[in-house]
C-alpha cells in the first residue's frame, strides 16, 4: 500500500512535480521502489514530471504511450540511464521522438523573423527635464498623425486661441491635462500643448460626442474642433489618433500557423503541468487528432507574451503559492520545457510583471544570468516588453507586424473607461486593446503603468500599425478584430489563485489561439483537462468536503 503523504513529501523535497490527480490514477503498474532507487542514484534531473496522462497512457500499453513518455525521458533522465527507464514503467522499449515527427514538420524551415522594435537603452540618472521631454516627444508624434485629418489641418497652438473672436471656427491638438463634470453634467476638458492650456466644453445634448468625451482619459493626445466662446471652445468634434479605416488585411501566400501563449507561470504550485505537456506534444506532432496534427505540422511561430515564470516576491504571501521558490530554478524549469519545442518553430518571447526584470515599462529583454538557459535555445528570440516583430516576410510579401505587449496597463483602463467598465471591465480585453489602438499608445495615462521616461522618444507609443496585436496579463482568452488588426489576448497555464480571485481575474487556462496566416482565421484549441477546478472557491469547497 502506497503512503500518499510520505510519497508527496518525498517528491516535493526532491523537486519532482506531481499532477494534482496523479494519485487518483496510480495503480500497481507504477514501481515506486524502482523509481526512488534510480532517483536516489542521481539519474534524474531536477523537476521530473509525473502526471495522470502518463499513467493513463501506460494502462493502454507502451506502444500508445511511447511518444509522451519519450519526451519526458529526453528532458528529465540522464542519457546513461534512459534505457533503464522502461523498467520503472513495466515497458520494453523506447523509440526516439524524431521517428515520430511527420516528415512535413522536419523539412519545413522557411520561417523568417525580423525584430522591428525591441527597446534597448543605457540607464542613466533621470531628471525632471527627462519627464518633460518624454511627454513632449509623445505629443509631437501623435500631433503629426492627428494633423493629417482634414478637420485638424489648420489647428492652432493654444497660445493663439485668445486672439480669436467669439463664434470663430477653431481646432486645436493637445494633451488632456484635466477632465471634470460641470453642475449641468456637461464635460469640461482642459487641453495642454507646449504654449499653454485651454478649456473645451462638450454638452450632454450632443449624445454621441458626449459618450466619446466620457471615455477620454488623462494624458492622452486628442484633437478638438468647435466654436470659439468666451475663454472656452464649444466642442463639435473630438478626434483620437486612431488607425486608418482602410488598413490592409494582409494574408500569407502559403498556409502557415502562428500560436500565441502567455502567463505560463513556471514555478507555481497551480501550474498545469500535464496540460502544458500536452501542448508541447501537440507542437511536436505527437498529440491530437489528424486535423490537429496537420495544423501542428504547419506551425512556424510561437509568441510568448510575458509572465514566463511565477517569480518571487511579487505579492504578499506568494511563497505559499510556489512549488519552486528559487528564481534561477524557475527559469531552468522554463528552459527545459522550451527545449522540447521543435527547432523549426521560432519562439518569440518577452517578459511580464512576474518575470525577473524591472517592473517599469518598457521592460528589457531577459537577463543573461538569471535566465541564461534561454540564450542556449537556438530558435528562441528575446525581445523587450513591448516589442514589434515582423514574421514570414519574403521577396514578394512584406510579412506580418506583430505588436507584443504583456498588458500591465489593462486593469487601469478596464476600471477607468466608462464604456469598457460597463461592458465587463477587465474581462473585456478586446475593448481595452481597441481603446489603446485608437489612442495609439499602450498606456496613455500617467498612472496606468509604471514607466521609465525616455527623453528621446516614447517607447509606448504605437508608431507602426500592427497586423496582429497580442497581449496577456489578464489570464483570459480573447480574440477580436479592429480595422483589420487581429486582437489576441492569450490564455494562461495556471488555475485561479487566491490573489487572482481577490483582483477579479477569472482565468481561461490552457486555451490557445492559433492564427492561419493565409486566411487570418483564428481557432482556439483547448488543452484543459475536464476534471480541473479552475476557480479558487471551487477548489476550496472541494478541499473542505474531502
Amino acid at each position: 500500500m502506497i503512503n500518499k503523504e510520505q510519497l508527496i513529501s518525498y517528491f516535493m523535497e526532491n523537486g519532482i512535480l506531481i499532477s494534482p490527480d496523479f494519485f487518483d490514477s496510480l495503480d500497481n503498474n507504477f514501481d515506486v521502489s524502482k523509481f526512488l532507487q534510480l532517483f536516489n542514484e542521481g539519474q534524474f534531473s531536477k523537476s521530473f514530471f509525473i502526471g495522470k496522462d502518463l499513467i493513463k497512457d501506460l494502462e493502454m500499453g507502451f506502444q500508445n504511450s511511447r511518444v509522451y513518455t519519450g519526451a519526458i525521458v529526453t528532458s528529465n533522465l540522464s542519457e546513461t540511464k534512459q534505457n533503464e527507464f522502461p523498467n520503472i514503467l513495466k515497458t520494453t522499449e523506447i523509440t526516439t521522438l524524431e521517428e515520430e515527427v511527420p516528415e512535413t514538420i522536419q523539412n519545413n524551415y522557411k520561417n523568417n523573423v525580423r525584430v522591428v522594435f525591441s527597446y534597448d537603452y543605457k540607464n542613466k540618472k533621470k531628471e525632471v527635464q527627462d519627464f518633460v521631454n518624454y511627454f513632449k516627444k509623445r505629443y509631437e508624434f501623435l500631433k503629426k498623425i492627428l494633423s493629417n485629418r482634414q478637420e485638424l489641418q489648420d489647428s492652432l497652438s493654444i497660445a493663439r486661441l485668445p486672439r480669436k473672436q467669439e463664434g470663430d471656427i477653431v481646432s486645436v491638438i493637445g494633451i488632456v491635462l484635466n477632465k471634470t463634470q460641470t453642475k449641468n453634467d456637461n464635460i469640461r476638458i482642459t487641453l495642454e500643448d507646449p504654449t499653454g492650456n485651454f478649456d473645451a466644453l462638450i454638452t450632454k445634448s450632443k449624445s454621441d460626442l458626449y459618450n466619446l468625451a466620457k471615455d477620454v482619459v488623462l494624458d492622452e493626445v486628442v484633437g478638438i474642433s468647435g466654436v470659439m466662446g468666451k475663454g472656452i471652445i464649444f466642442c463639435n468634434n473630438l478626434f483620437s489618433p486612431d488607425i486608418p479605416i482602410n488598413h490592409e488585411l494582409k494574408k500569407s501566400p502559403d498556409e502557415v500557423y502562428t500560436v500565441f501563449i502567455s502567463d505560463i507561470h513556471f514555478g507555481m504550485k497551480d501550474f498545469l503541468t500535464s496540460d502544458f505537456m500536452k501542448f508541447v506534444m501537440w507542437l511536436r506532432g505527437e498529440y491530437g487528432n489528424e486535423q490537429q496534427r496537420q495544423i501542428a505540422s504547419k506551425v512556424q511561430y510561437l509568441f510568448v507574451t510575458g509572465d514566463v515564470v511565477e517569480g518571487v516576491g511579487i505579492y504578499p504571501g506568494q511563497e505559499d503559492d510556489l512549488a519552486i521558490k528559487d528564481i534561477y530554478a524557475q527559469y531552468e524549469e522554463a528552459t527545459r520545457y522550451f527545449k522540447m519545442i521543435p527547432e523549426r518553430i521560432k519562439i518569440i518571447i518577452c517578459g511580464g510583471n512576474h518575470d525577473a526584470m524591472r517592473m517599469s515599462e518598457p521592460q528589457p529583454i531577459f537577463d543573461k544570468i538569471i535566465s541564461r538557459g534561454f540564450y542556449e535555445i537556438p530558435n528562441m528570440i528575446l525581445v523587450s516588453n513591448p516589442a514589434v516583430v515582423n514574421i514570414h516576410s519574403s521577396d514578394n510579401f512584406p510579412g506580418f507586424d506583430v505588436l507584443m505587449y504583456h498588458g500591465a496597463s489593462f486593469p487601469y483602463f478596464g476600471d477607468n473607461v466608462p464604456s469598457i467598465r460597463d461592458k465587463g471591465g477587465i474581462l473585456r480585453c478586446d475593448l481595452i486593446m481597441k481603446f489603446l489602438l485608437q489612442r495609439r499608445h499602450l498606456a496613455p495615462s500617467h498612472s496606468s503603468t509604471l514607466y521609465v521616461p525616455d527623453e528621446t522618444f516614447d517607447p509606448l507609443v504605437i508608431e507602426k500599425i500592427p497586423d496582429i496585436f497580442v497581449s496577456g496579463h489578464i489570464h483570459q482568452i480573447t480574440v477580436s478584430n479592429y480595422r483589420n488588426v487581429s486582437l489576441i489576448n492569450s490564455s494562461c497555464w495556471v488555475v485561479q489563485s487566491e490573489d487572482n480571485a481577490k483582483r477579479g481575474i477569472i482565468p481561461h487556462p490552457a486555451k490557445i489561439p492559433i492564427i492561419n496566416l493565409q486566411t487570418r482565421e483564428i481557432k482556439i484549441m483547448n488543452f484543459l483537462d475536464d476534471s480541473i477546478k479552475v476557480l479558487f472557491v471551487e477548489r476550496e469547497a472541494q478541499n473542505e468536503s474531502s
